[in-house]
């Protein structure tokens, strides 16, 4: 790392956003499990109310959150050779999440259960790769800092921010 670079702000900025990742996975993960046990129940108006709340969730939460990684977090690693074929792969990933969470919208009964389901999978290996190989590489990387790409934004860190949320590409559609 270099001399300039605050190893303690890195690290904290890693586990900030580790932690606002396993928020995330814990809340999605019921709201699959409940919409999954109102179809398997059979139970229309409590189907209804569950997927409703985990569409609101997705469009609310998750997908917001993905773009807000789109310009800060992916930006460095991107324009790296080391970073830049992990990087397509995770945008690719974003697609994909925003393209069942369309199909969540149109869909009801089994369909939507298994959106969500896929929904939830997809995004569990998605954070591994970003906590385990992208958000290390942006925090050892002498060019690039984590603590600065996630500074102020509540989408990539949760309530832990001590600024105000920032524009984050709204409007545009991953990828």
């Amino acid at each position: 790392m270099e001399e300039g670079k605050d190893e303690a702000a890195e690290a904290h900025a890693l586990q900030a956003v580790e932690r606002h990742h396993a928020a995330m996975l814990k809340q999605l993960t019921g709201l699959v499990a409940a919409l999954m046990a109102a179809v398997e129940a059979r139970d229309a108006a409590t189907e209804g109310v569950a997927r409703a709340k985990l569409l609101d969730w997705c469009e609310n939460e998750l997908v917001p959150h993905a773009l807000a990684e789109e310009g800060p977090l992916y930006g460095g690693p991107r324009a790296t050779p080391e970073g830049r074929l992990l990087v397509e792969g995770m945008l690719a990933e974003h697609r994909v999440i925003v393209s069942l969470v369309e199909e969540l919208r149109t869909s009801t009964g089994l369909a939507a259960a298994v959106a969500g389901a896929i929904i939830q999978r997809l995004f569990a290996v998605h954070l591994e790769k970003e906590n385990g190989l992208l958000m290390p590489f942006i925090a050892a990387s002498p060019d690039m800092s984590l603590a600065e790409a996630v500074e102020g934004l509540h989408e990539l860190v949760g309530g832990t921010a001590g600024h105000h949320p920032e524009a984050h590409g709204a409007g545009h559609h991953p990828g």
